[in-house]
C-alpha cells in the first residue's frame, strides 16, 4: 500500500510516506513553525519515493491530543488531500504514537503523556500488541497530581508530560529513569505504521471526519480564570 503520513500536534513537526513497508520521513523539532515545514516535507517524501498524490491508498495523520494549532493543521491538511484525492483517512492518536515507540514486550503497559501546558497533562495507558497498541481506559487530560492509583503495572513510561511532573508520575507506576523516556515525541513515521495496520483492519474513515481531538475543550475560560 501507499499511504502519506502527517503529524504535527507537538513540537515535532514531521512527514512521512509509506510505499509496502519502505518508509522515507522527514522530521524536524521546529516549535511555531509548522504551518511553513509540513507541506514542503510532504513534497520531499513523496518525491524521495517517486510518487504523486493521485498514487496514494490512504492519508494518516496524527489527531491529537497536542497543540491546538498544530492538530488543525495537521486535520486541515490531511482533509485537503483527501477530498481532493477522493482517499481515506486513518487518525492516528498522539498518545498511541508514543506507545507505539516505547521498547517493551507484547501485553506489557505503557503510561504515555504529552505536556498540555497550564499545569496538566495529556495521558492514557496503552498496551502493546501484536497488532499496535490498544488504549486501556481513556485519553485525559489533568494535572499529574491528581491521576488516581492505576489498575494495571506500568513497564514503561514516555513523553513530555513526564518532563512536567516526574516525582508524581514516579510515584503512580514505580518507574525508575531507565525505564522513561520524557524527551520522545510522536513522528510520522510511527503514524504511517499504525495508520498501514488501521488500513489493514479497515478502520479507515471518510475525509469529514479527518477531525482533531483536543479532549480540552475549554483553554480559553482556564486562561481567563488565571489572569
Amino acid at each position: 500500500m501507499k499511504l502519506l503520513a502527517i503529524e504535527a500536534a507537538t513540537e515535532a513537526c514531521s512527514a512521512a510516506v509509506m510505499v509496502d513497508g519502505e518508509i522515507a520521513e522527514r522530521y524536524q523539532v521546529a516549535p511555531r513553525q509548522h504551518n511553513e515545514l509540513i507541506l514542503p516535507m510532504c513534497e520531499e517524501v513523496l518525491a524521495e519515493m517517486e510518487l504523486s498524490l493521485q498514487q496514494l491508498d490512504a492519508v494518516a495523520f496524527g489527531c491529537g491530543p497536542g497543540a491546538f494549532t498544530g492538530v488543525r493543521i495537521a486535520a486541515g491538511i490531511t482533509q485537503g488531500i483527501a477530498l481532493a484525492h477522493d482517499l481515506p483517512v486513518a487518525s492516528i492518536s498522539t498518545l498511541a504514537n508514543l506507545a507505539y515507540q516505547a521498547p517493551v514486550s507484547e501485553q506489557q503497559y505503557i503510561l504515555t503523556s504529552i505536556d498540555a501546558r497550564m499545569d496538566e497533562i495529556y495521558w492514557a495507558i496503552y498496551q502493546k500488541m501484536a497488532q499496535g497498541v490498544e488504549c486501556v481506559g481513556i485519553e485525559q487530560v489533568q494535572s499529574a497530581m491528581a491521576i488516581e492509583q492505576l489498575e494495571h503495572s506500568i513497564s514503561y513510561g514516555c513523553g513530555t508530560g513526564w518532563g512536567c511532573d516526574l516525582v508524581a508520575l514516579q510515584t503512580l507506576t514505580h518507574l525508575d529513569d531507565s525505564h522513561i523516556d520524557a524527551l520522545a515525541l510522536p513522528r510520522a513515521r510511527v503514524t504511517a505504521q499504525l495508520g498501514e495496520k488501521k488500513y489493514q483492519l479497515q478502520q479507515l474513515h471518510a475525509p469529514e471526519n479527518a477531525l482533531p481531538v483536543y479532549l480540552r475543550d475549554q483553554v480559553a475560560k482556564k486562561k481567563a480564570v488565571r489572569s
